[in-house]
């Protein structure tokens, strides 16, 4: 994925490359002044640190010039990964069935979080922990091989030793960082219930809680009071044994060196050399070593990332595969001997052979009681679940055979809570119809009641509606959602208890936009109100996962008290139908 940045990775790794080569040069070069300074002649010792005295002014410039290089070259190479896996996340999250988005461990918090912090992590294992890797592993290659090349007994020594300095100095780091980890983990409870006696200030106040509360506050300290102890111990005795280890290599490698400076087998300034080079070098490998937390949380994240990436929806709406359809449809509706469950709910079966005919440009009620599935029914017509068996057919064609997005453009769902986005009015108007004008936006507002209370406001359609449209009433949002479907022109309408939520003003507002927009349509409406479903030219009851009765509401009423649509209706009216 970061395939075109891959001029932009080499520079970096040549600026990590030369970053890396900077510790073992400056060691080697300060081995060097070591041994000038026991220089018997003074004006040669003069002279050569003058010298030295450029090499590290250059060598501080070449490091400055390589670590620019190599931190700005990973740093773009880590900008544009982030950004495009989070647009491909999102892109490949919206095409994702319902079903996925039902389940427990993939709630809106969880997507935006991951969206957020997984490809943030992404970046810093491919950027940050890409750059310090290739800085460690040529810095450690050098460096072993210019020891070597400089006293391989005393060299051999060190590095059979280095993996006990490298394992104190990485320990250290892991066990300080550890400590403070846990000791937050430890303090969080106490936290959560300080947080929460302060926002609540006022009931304890009332209760006259304080005492209480301290106790509570107490009883938290002490598990973390305990911890903090026997984890001072653990972290003491880690700490201590890393210095002893540390301390102890370097007397190795001084006693080692100094006998083989009296045997003669070695120089004074290679032994201050290859001692000074291979230790620095310990240091840069352990601080590469105890990145391997934050490269196991990176390397998660990629598995978490790349598992919604490489997953295949089963409804994918951008699929090409379908027929277009290139005509307008006519809006015939038909369930074939349904049978359905809920993905979160296998067990539990809504519909057990439901059949239900719905004829072009008629109006259907479903009706039941909550739970039976009347929501479910136009959920399957949208195609946002697919029945277990059975089929559902438009225009007498199984709406698995037609092309998604172009089926979704010919039916329109006004639901019970309408879904508004933080931004303008005429935004909102205007995702139903892509390119829509701005003649026909205030046509489609007209019809839905809406564009009265719009051009009273101060910015008229300019109204910005807020996050979930909460700057505007219900009965406001409802009619702006209607203004949406009729923009789109449908030739299904859906409409899930389009107004069960309003007051009587509101409702009959929307009820009238309703009858406007039903002319001419296939509508399937789920409404409680007898209002509403007295109008339909069918209503359909559906109990126990099937269609029981269906017909007009004369129709129903005239089978007696045995009916279930008599059953219904006396329930909501408290008496009996037709008075």
């Amino acid at each position: 994925m970061n395939a075109p940045e891959w001029k932009t990775a080499v520079l970096g790794c040549l600026g990590a490359i030369g970053s890396g080569a900077v510790q073992p040069v400056n060691a080697y070069c300060v081995g060097l002044l070591i041994s000038v300074y026991f220089e018997p002649d003074s004006s040669k010792m003069k002279s050569k640190s003058r010298v030295l005295a450029l090499i590290f002014l250059g060598i501080g410039i070449f490091a400055f010039i390589t670590s620019i290089l190599q931190h700005y070259s990973f740093a773009i190479m880590g900008e544009r990964l982030t950004k495009r896996v989070r647009e491909k996340l999102l892109e490949k999250l919206l095409s994702f069935e319902i079903g996925w988005f039902d389940q427990d461990e993939n709630t809106s918090a969880a997507i935006c979080a991951r969206i957020a912090s997984e490809a943030n992590m992404v970046r810093s294992l491919v950027g940050d922990r890409m750059s310090l890797l290739v800085q460690a592993i040529f810095s450690a290659t050098f460096a072993y091989t210019l020891g070597l090349v400089l006293t391989w007994r005393l060299s051999l020594v060190m590095i059979a030793v280095q993996p006990l300095v490298i394992g104190s100095y990485y320990s250290r780091s892991v066990l300080m960082k550890n400590m403070a980890e846990k000791a937050r983990k430890a303090q969080k409870e106490g936290s959560q219930l300080a947080s929460e006696a302060v926002i609540n200030h006022r009931t304890i106040s009332a209760f006259s809680s304080q005492k209480r509360i301290l106790g509570l506050f107490s009883a938290t300290m002490e598990g973390p009071q305990k911890e903090s102890v026997r984890q001072s111990w653990i972290s003491g005795f880690g700490l201590s044994s890393s210095q002893f280890f540390n301390t102890a290599s370097t007397a190795l490698a001084y006693w080692y060196g100094g006998r083989l400076l009296i045997q003669g087998l070695i120089e004074a300034k290679h032994l201050f050399q290859a001692f000074l080079i291979l230790l620095f070098t310990a240091y840069t490998i352990a601080d590469a070593g105890s990145m391997t937390s934050d490269l196991s949380k990176g390397s998660s994240a990629v598995r978490s990332v790349f598992a919604i990436l490489d997953r295949k929806s089963e409804i994918d709406h951008g699929s090409t595969w379908g027929n277009d359809i290139k005509k307008k449809i006519k809006g015939r509706v038909e369930l074939k001997n349904v049978f359905f469950s809920y993905p979160t709910r296998p067990e539990q079966m809504i519909f057990k052979g439901l059949s239900l005919k719905i004829e072009a440009g008629r109006t259907v009620a479903l009706v039941g009681q909550s739970g039976s599935g009347k929501s479910t029914i136009i959920g399957l017509i949208e195609r946002f679940y697919d029945p277990l068996k059975g089929a559902v057919c438009i225009d007498e064609q199984d709406i698995k055979s037609y092309n998604l997005r172009m089926l979704r453009s010919h039916i329109a769902l006004v639901s019970q809570e309408p879904t508004l986005f933080a931004g303008t009015i005429r935004e909102n108007i205007a995702y139903g119809k892509e390119k829509a004008t701005e003649s026909e936006i205030r046509k489609a507002a007209g019809l839905a009641n809406a564009h009265e209370f719009i051009s009273g406001m101060t910015d008229g359609y300019d109204t910005f509606c807020g996050e979930r449209g909460v700057q505007l009433s219900g009965g406001q949002k409802q009619r702006i959602a209607l203004a949406r479907a009729i923009l789109k022109n449908p030739s299904i309408l859906l409409l899930d208890e389009a107004t069960s939520a309003l007051d009587s003003v509101s409702e009959n507002l929307v009820q009238e936009a309703l009858e406007n927009m039903m002319v001419g349509r296939t509508c399937i409406v789920v409404a409680h109100r007898l209002s509403t479903i007295q109008k339909s030219n069918s209503i359909a009851v559906i109990q126990n996962g099937k269609v029981v009765e269906q017909g007009s509401h004369n129709e129903l009423i005239s089978l007696g008290r045995d009916g279930a649509y008599y059953s219904l209706i006396k329930l909501q009216s408290g008496s009996s139908p037709g008075r």
